[in-house]
């Protein structure tokens, strides 16, 4: 299992907004304990959706910009694109059932569109 690609300002429009699959957008921080807990979990679901999916992370810390940008509250918050839209949003941490549900609502969606 490998750690989610880091995005940064500089690489958020060439690696989220204009990828071909949804990209899942992991907003999270080092100090944040939900963040870190939830880690090995959305390393599962990356494998999980290969090829589906892509899952990036964005240290709220290091890219304070992008979240004024997007209007992060809280973290762990995990944002859905595609097509550069935002089309789903995550709140708080969750259950990997709970996640499945959502980004498989979210790839219903999209298919249907």
């Amino acid at each position: 299992m490998a750690a989610p690609l880091a995005v940064t300002a500089e690489t958020f429009e060439q690696e989220v907004l204009r990828s071909e699959l949804p990209v899942v957008v992991d907003f999270w921080a080092e100090w944040c304990v939900p963040c870190r807990m939830i880690a090995p979990v959305l390393e599962e679901l990356a494998d999980a959706y290969d090829g589906r999916l892509r899952f990036v992370a964005v240290d709220t810390d290091a890219n304070p910009e992008l979240s004024r940008r997007y209007g992060i509250l809280s973290i762990p918050t995990l944002y859905v694109f595609h097509g550069g839209e935002l089309v789903r949003t995550l709140v708080g941490a969750r259950e990997k059932l709970a996640y499945t549900a959502e980004l498989d609502a979210t790839l219903t969606e999209i298919a249907a569109a």
